[in-house]
Protein backbone atom coordinates (compact mmCIF):
# COMPACT_ATOMS: atom_id res chain seq x y z
CA UNK A 1 0.00 0.00 0.00
CA UNK A 2 1.05 3.59 -0.93
CA UNK A 3 1.62 6.35 1.51
CA UNK A 4 -1.46 8.82 0.42
CA UNK A 5 -0.52 12.05 -0.68
CA UNK A 6 -2.90 15.22 -0.05
CA UNK A 7 -2.72 18.30 -1.86
CA UNK A 8 -4.03 21.38 -0.20
CA UNK A 9 -5.01 22.62 -3.35
CA UNK A 10 -7.49 22.82 -6.35
CA UNK A 11 -4.62 23.53 -9.02
CA UNK A 12 -5.02 21.59 -11.65
CA UNK A 13 -1.91 22.18 -12.87
CA UNK A 14 -0.19 20.74 -10.03
CA UNK A 15 -2.22 17.46 -10.06
CA UNK A 16 -1.55 17.06 -13.27
CA UNK A 17 2.26 17.37 -12.48
CA UNK A 18 1.72 14.80 -9.24
CA UNK A 19 -0.32 12.40 -11.48
CA UNK A 20 2.04 12.21 -14.47
CA UNK A 21 5.22 11.13 -11.61
CA UNK A 22 2.70 8.32 -10.62
CA UNK A 23 0.98 10.17 -7.39
CA UNK A 24 -2.51 10.44 -7.23
CA UNK A 25 -3.64 12.69 -4.25
CA UNK A 26 -6.37 13.31 -2.50
CA UNK A 27 -7.44 17.39 -3.30
CA UNK A 28 -8.61 19.25 -0.06
CA UNK A 29 -8.66 23.36 -0.29
CA UNK A 30 -6.81 25.32 2.36
CA UNK A 31 -9.02 28.09 2.32
CA UNK A 32 -6.20 30.38 3.84
CA UNK A 33 -6.28 34.20 3.68
CA UNK A 34 -3.24 34.87 1.87
CA UNK A 35 -2.98 38.47 2.87
CA UNK A 36 -3.94 37.89 6.23
CA UNK A 37 -1.21 35.01 6.75
CA UNK A 38 1.60 36.97 5.51
CA UNK A 39 0.35 40.12 7.63
CA UNK A 40 0.53 37.97 10.86
CA UNK A 41 3.90 36.23 9.91
CA UNK A 42 5.10 39.99 9.56
CA UNK A 43 4.17 41.45 12.36
CA UNK A 44 5.74 38.36 14.41
CA UNK A 45 8.73 39.08 13.05
CA UNK A 46 8.70 42.82 13.72
CA UNK A 47 8.18 43.44 10.59
CA UNK A 48 5.93 45.17 7.39
CA UNK A 49 5.21 42.52 4.67
CA UNK A 50 6.76 44.24 1.62
CA UNK A 51 10.30 43.80 3.71
CA UNK A 52 9.89 39.61 3.78
CA UNK A 53 12.21 38.55 1.01
CA UNK A 54 9.61 36.49 -1.87
CA UNK A 55 11.36 33.46 -0.33
CA UNK A 56 10.45 34.32 3.17
CA UNK A 57 6.47 34.99 1.67
CA UNK A 58 6.10 31.82 -0.53
CA UNK A 59 7.46 29.66 2.19
CA UNK A 60 5.01 31.74 5.11
CA UNK A 61 1.73 30.88 2.86
CA UNK A 62 2.91 27.47 1.31
CA UNK A 63 2.81 26.12 5.21
CA UNK A 64 -0.30 28.70 6.22
CA UNK A 65 -2.05 25.79 3.32
CA UNK A 66 -0.60 22.73 4.77
CA UNK A 67 -1.09 23.73 8.32
CA UNK A 68 -4.96 24.46 7.36
CA UNK A 69 -5.17 21.24 6.05
CA UNK A 70 -3.59 19.56 8.70
CA UNK A 71 -6.10 20.84 10.87
CA UNK A 72 -8.99 20.07 9.15
CA UNK A 73 -7.53 16.38 9.38
CA UNK A 74 -7.05 16.08 12.83
CA UNK A 75 -10.67 17.19 13.29
CA UNK A 76 -11.33 14.62 11.24
CA UNK A 77 -9.46 12.08 12.95
CA UNK A 78 -10.86 12.93 16.20
CA UNK A 79 -14.42 13.05 15.60
CA UNK A 80 -13.86 9.30 14.00
CA UNK A 81 -11.57 8.21 17.20
CA UNK A 82 -14.51 9.28 19.46
CA UNK A 83 -17.52 7.41 17.67
CA UNK A 84 -19.69 5.63 19.81
CA UNK A 85 -22.17 2.81 19.77
CA UNK A 86 -23.23 0.05 17.19
CA UNK A 87 -22.09 -0.84 13.48
CA UNK A 88 -24.43 -3.19 11.69
CA UNK A 89 -23.14 -4.80 9.51
CA UNK A 90 -25.71 -6.24 6.80
CA UNK A 91 -24.95 -9.06 4.24
CA UNK A 92 -27.74 -8.38 1.66
CA UNK A 93 -26.23 -11.08 -1.04
CA UNK A 94 -26.46 -13.96 1.56
CA UNK A 95 -29.82 -13.53 1.96
CA UNK A 96 -31.99 -16.41 0.89
CA UNK A 97 -34.63 -14.59 -1.05
CA UNK A 98 -31.76 -12.73 -2.98
CA UNK A 99 -30.05 -16.17 -3.29
CA UNK A 100 -32.60 -18.33 -4.84
CA UNK A 101 -34.29 -14.96 -6.96
CA UNK A 102 -29.97 -14.38 -8.62
CA UNK A 103 -29.85 -18.32 -9.38
CA UNK A 104 -32.83 -18.31 -11.08
CA UNK A 105 -32.50 -15.54 -13.09
CA UNK A 106 -28.75 -16.91 -14.35
CA UNK A 107 -30.27 -20.16 -15.26
CA UNK A 108 -32.20 -18.21 -17.59
CA UNK A 109 -29.60 -16.18 -18.69
CA UNK A 110 -31.33 -13.28 -17.56
CA UNK A 111 -28.98 -10.15 -16.37
CA UNK A 112 -29.26 -8.87 -12.29
CA UNK A 113 -32.72 -7.39 -11.27
CA UNK A 114 -33.90 -4.32 -12.40
CA UNK A 115 -36.25 -2.14 -9.71
CA UNK A 116 -39.80 -2.19 -11.62
CA UNK A 117 -40.89 0.66 -9.91
CA UNK A 118 -38.65 3.30 -10.44
CA UNK A 119 -37.43 5.58 -13.82
CA UNK A 120 -34.69 7.44 -12.09
CA UNK A 121 -32.20 6.10 -14.64
CA UNK A 122 -32.25 4.46 -17.91
CA UNK A 123 -29.31 2.11 -17.38
CA UNK A 124 -28.99 -0.71 -14.24
CA UNK A 125 -25.04 0.18 -14.08
CA UNK A 126 -26.48 3.61 -12.99
CA UNK A 127 -28.75 2.30 -10.26
CA UNK A 128 -28.59 0.82 -6.77
CA UNK A 129 -30.22 -2.49 -6.55
CA UNK A 130 -32.88 -2.30 -4.20
CA UNK A 131 -33.37 -4.83 -1.46
CA UNK A 132 -36.43 -3.45 -0.01
CA UNK A 133 -38.02 -6.49 1.47
CA UNK A 134 -35.52 -8.72 1.94
CA UNK A 135 -34.75 -10.28 5.42
CA UNK A 136 -30.99 -9.22 5.31
CA UNK A 137 -28.51 -10.82 7.75
CA UNK A 138 -26.73 -8.58 10.04
CA UNK A 139 -23.72 -8.50 12.25
CA UNK A 140 -23.97 -6.38 15.17
CA UNK A 141 -20.59 -5.00 16.86
CA UNK A 142 -19.19 -1.77 18.59
CA UNK A 143 -18.33 1.29 15.98
CA UNK A 144 -15.08 1.60 17.82
CA UNK A 145 -13.85 -1.87 16.46
CA UNK A 146 -13.77 0.36 13.25
CA UNK A 147 -11.33 2.88 14.79
CA UNK A 148 -9.07 -0.19 16.26
CA UNK A 149 -8.64 -2.40 13.70
CA UNK A 150 -9.45 -0.74 10.06
CA UNK A 151 -6.61 1.39 8.28
CA UNK A 152 -6.63 4.75 8.87
CA UNK A 153 -5.94 8.29 10.07
CA UNK A 154 -5.71 7.48 13.63
CA UNK A 155 -3.55 4.22 13.11
CA UNK A 156 -1.16 5.46 10.44
CA UNK A 157 2.38 4.89 11.39
CA UNK A 158 3.66 7.33 8.49
CA UNK A 159 1.53 9.91 6.49
CA UNK A 160 -0.63 10.96 4.88
CA UNK A 161 2.10 13.38 3.30
CA UNK A 162 0.25 17.15 3.53
CA UNK A 163 2.00 19.17 0.47
CA UNK A 164 1.25 23.27 0.55
CA UNK A 165 2.43 24.75 -2.14
CA UNK A 166 2.43 29.07 -3.14
CA UNK A 167 4.19 30.94 -6.08
CA UNK A 168 5.44 34.21 -6.87
CA UNK A 169 6.91 35.79 -9.52
CA UNK A 170 9.67 38.13 -8.57
CA UNK A 171 10.81 40.97 -10.92
CA UNK A 172 12.69 44.37 -10.72
CA UNK A 173 12.97 43.77 -7.19
CA UNK A 174 8.74 43.74 -6.68
CA UNK A 175 7.02 40.34 -6.24
CA UNK A 176 3.87 39.50 -8.28
CA UNK A 177 1.30 36.76 -6.82
CA UNK A 178 -2.07 36.34 -9.38
CA UNK A 179 -3.55 39.80 -10.62
CA UNK A 180 -6.76 38.48 -10.72
CA UNK A 181 -8.24 41.35 -12.57
CA UNK A 182 -7.49 42.02 -16.32
CA UNK A 183 -6.22 46.15 -15.41
CA UNK A 184 -3.45 44.27 -14.01
CA UNK A 185 -2.66 41.72 -16.03
CA UNK A 186 -2.10 44.17 -18.70
CA UNK A 187 -0.06 46.30 -17.04
CA UNK A 188 2.28 43.02 -16.12
CA UNK A 189 2.44 41.32 -19.33
CA UNK A 190 3.63 44.78 -20.45
CA UNK A 191 6.45 44.92 -18.05
CA UNK A 192 7.41 41.19 -18.39
CA UNK A 193 7.55 41.63 -22.60
CA UNK A 194 11.16 40.82 -23.75
CA UNK A 195 12.12 40.80 -20.08
CA UNK A 196 13.85 38.03 -16.87
CA UNK A 197 12.25 37.16 -13.65
CA UNK A 198 12.33 34.57 -11.26
CA UNK A 199 9.45 32.22 -10.20
CA UNK A 200 9.35 31.00 -6.65
CA UNK A 201 7.52 28.16 -5.28
CA UNK A 202 7.17 27.33 -1.89
CA UNK A 203 6.28 23.99 -0.13
CA UNK A 204 5.45 22.59 3.35
CA UNK A 205 4.63 18.96 3.57
CA UNK A 206 3.53 17.44 7.11
CA UNK A 207 3.67 13.97 8.36
CA UNK A 208 0.16 13.35 9.24
CA UNK A 209 1.17 10.39 11.88
CA UNK A 210 4.37 12.40 13.43
CA UNK A 211 3.49 15.87 13.02
CA UNK A 212 7.15 16.68 11.65
CA UNK A 213 7.25 19.42 8.97
CA UNK A 214 9.70 20.08 6.56
CA UNK A 215 9.82 22.98 4.39
CA UNK A 216 11.54 24.52 1.09
CA UNK A 217 11.35 26.79 -1.84
CA UNK A 218 12.40 25.85 -5.57
CA UNK A 219 13.59 28.97 -7.97
CA UNK A 220 13.54 29.11 -11.77
CA UNK A 221 14.53 32.27 -13.85
CA UNK A 222 12.50 33.09 -16.53
CA UNK A 223 13.35 34.51 -19.66
CA UNK A 224 10.35 35.71 -22.24
CA UNK A 225 9.81 36.52 -25.58
CA UNK A 226 8.38 40.29 -26.96
CA UNK A 227 5.13 40.53 -26.55
CA UNK A 228 2.65 42.46 -28.76
CA UNK A 229 -0.23 44.63 -27.72
CA UNK A 230 -2.59 42.10 -29.89
CA UNK A 231 -0.53 39.45 -28.04
CA UNK A 232 -1.47 40.24 -24.93
CA UNK A 233 -4.99 41.54 -25.20
CA UNK A 234 -5.40 37.98 -26.76
CA UNK A 235 -3.70 36.34 -24.04
CA UNK A 236 -5.99 37.86 -21.33
CA UNK A 237 -9.23 37.04 -23.27
CA UNK A 238 -8.48 33.53 -22.67
CA UNK A 239 -8.73 34.20 -19.30
CA UNK A 240 -5.31 32.30 -18.47
CA UNK A 241 -3.56 34.88 -17.45
CA UNK A 242 -5.79 36.39 -14.25
CA UNK A 243 -5.33 33.72 -11.51
CA UNK A 244 -2.07 32.25 -11.94
CA UNK A 245 1.01 33.60 -10.45
CA UNK A 246 3.01 36.36 -12.28
CA UNK A 247 0.05 36.07 -14.96
CA UNK A 248 1.77 33.46 -17.48
CA UNK A 249 1.82 29.17 -17.43
CA UNK A 250 4.66 27.10 -18.51
CA UNK A 251 2.11 24.32 -19.58
CA UNK A 252 -1.10 26.59 -21.17
CA UNK A 253 -1.40 29.31 -24.01
CA UNK A 254 1.53 31.50 -22.32
CA UNK A 255 4.01 29.16 -22.73
CA UNK A 256 5.02 30.05 -26.42
CA UNK A 257 6.40 33.19 -24.83
CA UNK A 258 8.78 31.91 -22.62
CA UNK A 259 12.21 31.36 -24.31
CA UNK A 260 13.96 29.93 -21.43
CA UNK A 261 14.41 28.52 -18.75
CA UNK A 262 17.44 28.27 -15.93
CA UNK A 263 16.37 26.04 -12.61
CA UNK A 264 13.49 24.03 -11.91
CA UNK A 265 10.55 23.88 -14.87
CA UNK A 266 8.61 22.30 -12.71
CA UNK A 267 8.64 24.76 -9.98
CA UNK A 268 7.19 26.86 -12.20
CA UNK A 269 3.58 25.13 -12.87
CA UNK A 270 3.47 25.29 -8.90
CA UNK A 271 5.04 22.50 -7.41
CA UNK A 272 8.80 20.74 -7.78
CA UNK A 273 9.16 17.28 -7.94
CA UNK A 274 12.60 17.21 -6.97
CA UNK A 275 12.24 19.31 -4.11
CA UNK A 276 8.92 17.33 -2.86
CA UNK A 277 11.59 14.45 -3.26
CA UNK A 278 13.36 15.80 -0.78
CA UNK A 279 11.29 17.36 1.67
CA UNK A 280 9.76 13.99 1.68
CA UNK A 281 13.07 11.80 2.57
CA UNK A 282 13.32 14.64 5.29
CA UNK A 283 10.82 12.88 6.86
CA UNK A 284 11.42 9.09 5.88
CA UNK A 285 9.33 9.16 3.12
CA UNK A 286 11.03 7.50 0.00
CA UNK A 287 9.49 9.06 -3.33
CA UNK A 288 8.53 5.93 -4.58
CA UNK A 289 6.25 4.78 -1.86
CA UNK A 290 4.21 7.68 -3.03
CA UNK A 291 3.55 5.66 -6.36
CA UNK A 292 -0.53 5.29 -6.58
CA UNK A 293 -0.74 5.38 -10.44
CA UNK A 294 0.02 2.51 -12.99
CA UNK A 295 2.11 4.24 -15.99
CA UNK A 296 -0.03 5.28 -18.30
CA UNK A 297 -3.55 4.74 -16.58
CA UNK A 298 -6.16 7.63 -16.73
CA UNK A 299 -8.17 9.52 -13.76
CA UNK A 300 -11.73 7.04 -13.85
CA UNK A 301 -14.77 9.23 -14.83
CA UNK A 302 -18.27 8.95 -13.60
CA UNK A 303 -21.29 7.71 -15.20
CA UNK A 304 -24.09 10.00 -16.02
CA UNK A 305 -28.00 9.18 -15.19
CA UNK A 306 -28.03 7.46 -18.90
CA UNK A 307 -25.04 5.47 -17.95
CA UNK A 308 -22.36 7.14 -20.18
CA UNK A 309 -19.03 7.57 -18.49
CA UNK A 310 -18.18 11.41 -18.09
CA UNK A 311 -14.67 12.97 -17.89
CA UNK A 312 -13.64 13.46 -14.42
CA UNK A 313 -14.83 16.28 -12.39
CA UNK A 314 -11.03 18.15 -11.34
CA UNK A 315 -12.71 19.00 -7.63
CA UNK A 316 -14.00 15.77 -6.50
CA UNK A 317 -11.28 12.86 -7.61
CA UNK A 318 -9.43 11.49 -5.25
CA UNK A 319 -7.29 8.09 -5.06
CA UNK A 320 -10.35 5.64 -4.62
CA UNK A 321 -12.24 6.50 -6.92
CA UNK A 322 -13.32 4.04 -9.85
CA UNK A 323 -15.69 1.60 -10.40
CA UNK A 324 -16.11 -1.58 -8.85
CA UNK A 325 -17.80 -4.69 -10.65
CA UNK A 326 -19.85 -5.98 -8.15
CA UNK A 327 -21.59 -9.52 -7.14
CA UNK A 328 -24.89 -7.90 -7.23
CA UNK A 329 -24.26 -7.31 -10.83
CA UNK A 330 -23.92 -3.50 -10.81
CA UNK A 331 -21.31 -1.15 -10.56
CA UNK A 332 -20.67 0.90 -7.84
CA UNK A 333 -18.23 3.69 -7.11
CA UNK A 334 -15.40 3.81 -5.03
CA UNK A 335 -12.46 1.17 -5.35
CA UNK A 336 -12.31 1.18 -1.72
CA UNK A 337 -15.95 1.10 -1.11
CA UNK A 338 -17.74 4.10 -0.47
CA UNK A 339 -19.58 6.08 2.92
CA UNK A 340 -21.68 8.98 3.58
CA UNK A 341 -23.27 11.20 6.94
CA UNK A 342 -26.06 10.68 7.91
CA UNK A 343 -26.29 14.14 9.97
CA UNK A 344 -29.46 14.74 12.69
CA UNK A 345 -30.46 17.65 14.42
CA UNK A 346 -32.25 17.11 17.85
CA UNK A 347 -35.15 19.18 19.13
CA UNK A 348 -33.45 20.80 22.63
CA UNK A 349 -36.32 20.28 24.60
CA UNK A 350 -37.21 17.20 23.73
CA UNK A 351 -34.14 15.30 22.33
CA UNK A 352 -36.23 13.86 19.57
CA UNK A 353 -35.05 14.17 15.69
CA UNK A 354 -36.50 17.31 13.75
CA UNK A 355 -34.24 17.18 10.55
CA UNK A 356 -31.43 15.52 8.60
CA UNK A 357 -29.19 16.83 6.05
CA UNK A 358 -30.05 15.46 2.65
CA UNK A 359 -28.06 16.20 -0.70
CA UNK A 360 -29.92 16.82 -4.32
CA UNK A 361 -27.58 15.68 -6.78
CA UNK A 362 -26.73 16.66 -9.63
CA UNK A 363 -28.08 15.94 -12.61
CA UNK A 364 -25.63 14.29 -14.32
CA UNK A 365 -24.51 12.10 -11.57
CA UNK A 366 -26.07 8.51 -11.29
CA UNK A 367 -29.96 8.74 -10.30
CA UNK A 368 -29.15 12.37 -10.96
CA UNK A 369 -31.85 14.67 -9.35
CA UNK A 370 -32.53 11.91 -6.50
CA UNK A 371 -32.18 12.71 -2.85
CA UNK A 372 -29.42 11.37 -0.75
CA UNK A 373 -26.56 11.61 2.04
CA UNK A 374 -23.26 13.62 1.52
CA UNK A 375 -20.63 11.41 0.56
CA UNK A 376 -18.59 9.48 -1.66
CA UNK A 377 -15.41 6.91 -2.17
CA UNK A 378 -13.54 6.55 0.93
CA UNK A 379 -9.99 7.61 -0.40
CA UNK A 380 -6.40 5.21 0.37
CA UNK A 381 -5.60 5.67 4.03
CA UNK A 382 -8.68 5.87 5.09
CA UNK A 383 -11.71 4.12 7.49
CA UNK A 384 -14.96 4.26 6.53
CA UNK A 385 -16.09 7.03 9.18
CA UNK A 386 -13.18 9.62 7.96
CA UNK A 387 -14.03 9.00 4.46
CA UNK A 388 -17.51 10.15 5.51
CA UNK A 389 -16.66 12.64 7.16
CA UNK A 390 -14.16 14.20 4.79
CA UNK A 391 -16.65 14.00 2.11
CA UNK A 392 -19.32 15.27 3.76
CA UNK A 393 -17.54 18.62 4.56
CA UNK A 394 -16.57 18.92 0.75
CA UNK A 395 -19.80 18.46 -0.39
CA UNK A 396 -21.93 19.75 2.24
CA UNK A 397 -19.92 21.67 4.22
CA UNK A 398 -20.56 19.19 7.37
CA UNK A 399 -17.93 20.44 9.86
CA UNK A 400 -16.56 17.27 11.76
CA UNK A 401 -15.60 19.26 14.93
CA UNK A 402 -19.35 20.20 14.86
CA UNK A 403 -20.86 16.88 14.84
CA UNK A 404 -20.52 13.24 17.02
CA UNK A 405 -20.91 9.76 15.70
CA UNK A 406 -23.42 7.73 17.45
CA UNK A 407 -23.38 5.15 15.25
CA UNK A 408 -23.25 3.51 11.61
CA UNK A 409 -24.62 0.47 9.25
CA UNK A 410 -22.46 -0.69 6.59
CA UNK A 411 -24.07 -2.51 3.43
CA UNK A 412 -21.67 -5.09 2.59
CA UNK A 413 -21.50 -6.84 -1.03
CA UNK A 414 -18.47 -8.55 -0.38
CA UNK A 415 -16.18 -6.70 -2.83
CA UNK A 416 -17.83 -3.34 -2.28
CA UNK A 417 -19.70 -1.82 0.65
CA UNK A 418 -21.52 1.13 1.64
CA UNK A 419 -21.17 2.67 5.13
CA UNK A 420 -24.07 4.91 6.25
CA UNK A 421 -22.25 6.92 9.45
CA UNK A 422 -25.29 8.28 11.75
CA UNK A 423 -24.50 11.62 13.64
CA UNK A 424 -25.72 14.66 15.65
CA UNK A 425 -24.94 17.67 15.81
CA UNK A 426 -23.14 18.45 19.27
CA UNK A 427 -25.11 19.73 21.95
CA UNK A 428 -24.29 23.58 21.47
CA UNK A 429 -23.01 23.27 18.07
CA UNK A 430 -24.86 23.96 14.49
CA UNK A 431 -23.85 23.02 11.45
CA UNK A 432 -24.50 25.48 8.45
CA UNK A 433 -24.56 22.62 5.20
CA UNK A 434 -24.63 24.53 1.89
CA UNK A 435 -23.32 22.79 -1.34
CA UNK A 436 -19.00 23.04 -1.82
CA UNK A 437 -19.22 21.21 -5.49
CA UNK A 438 -20.92 20.72 -8.60
CA UNK A 439 -22.19 17.61 -7.28
CA UNK A 440 -25.17 18.70 -5.60
CA UNK A 441 -27.99 20.93 -6.69
CA UNK A 442 -29.07 21.64 -3.26
CA UNK A 443 -27.89 20.82 0.55
CA UNK A 444 -30.62 21.50 2.78
CA UNK A 445 -31.68 20.65 6.29
CA UNK A 446 -34.81 18.51 5.79
CA UNK A 447 -37.90 17.96 8.28
CA UNK A 448 -37.76 14.63 9.32
CA UNK A 449 -41.61 14.02 8.09
CA UNK A 450 -40.43 15.41 4.52
CA UNK A 451 -38.19 12.51 3.97
CA UNK A 452 -40.61 10.12 2.39
CA UNK A 453 -41.84 12.40 -0.11
CA UNK A 454 -38.48 13.07 -1.97
CA UNK A 455 -37.58 11.25 -4.43
CA UNK A 456 -34.90 9.14 -2.88
CA UNK A 457 -31.66 7.72 -4.20
CA UNK A 458 -32.77 3.84 -4.68
CA UNK A 459 -30.63 2.65 -1.92
CA UNK A 460 -31.78 5.21 0.44
CA UNK A 461 -35.78 4.95 -0.41
CA UNK A 462 -34.97 1.05 0.66
CA UNK A 463 -33.25 1.90 3.60
CA UNK A 464 -35.12 5.28 5.07
CA UNK A 465 -37.62 3.77 7.07
CA UNK A 466 -34.89 1.39 9.17
CA UNK A 467 -32.88 4.13 9.33
CA UNK A 468 -35.28 6.57 11.01
CA UNK A 469 -36.39 4.12 13.46
CA UNK A 470 -32.53 3.75 14.30
CA UNK A 471 -32.38 7.66 14.71
CA UNK A 472 -35.07 7.90 16.88
CA UNK A 473 -33.42 4.59 18.56
CA UNK A 474 -30.24 6.64 19.01
CA UNK A 475 -31.70 9.74 19.97
CA UNK A 476 -33.51 8.73 22.90
CA UNK A 477 -30.28 6.72 24.16
CA UNK A 478 -28.32 10.05 23.62
CA UNK A 479 -30.69 11.99 25.30
CA UNK A 480 -28.44 13.26 27.82
CA UNK A 481 -26.16 14.11 25.78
Amino acid sequence: MSIPLILASKSKPRRDVLYAAGVCPTIRVSHVDEPAALEAAAREAGVAVDDLTIERRVTILASAKAEAVHRAYRDVAATAAAATGERVIAYPLRAEEVIAEDEARLAAGAPAPVPADIDYSKDTVATTRDFSGVDIPTVTEPISNVVALQPGLTRAEVGPLIVGCDSMFLMDGECYGKPHSVEVARERLRRMSGATGELWTGHCVIDFATGRVARGASRATVRFAEFSDRDIERYIATGEPLEVAGSFTLEGFGGAFIDSIEGDPHGIIGISLPLLRRLAAELGVEWTDLWNVARGESLPGVLDKDGKELPPKENVHQPGDGWVDCACGRKHWGTNGASGILLARRDPASGEVTHVVMQHRAKWSAEGGTWGIPGGATADGESPIEGALRESYEEANITPEDIEVVGSYREDHGPWAYTTVFAFEKPGHEVRPHANDDESMEIAWMPLERIPELRLLTAMRTDWPRFEARLRELATANRAR
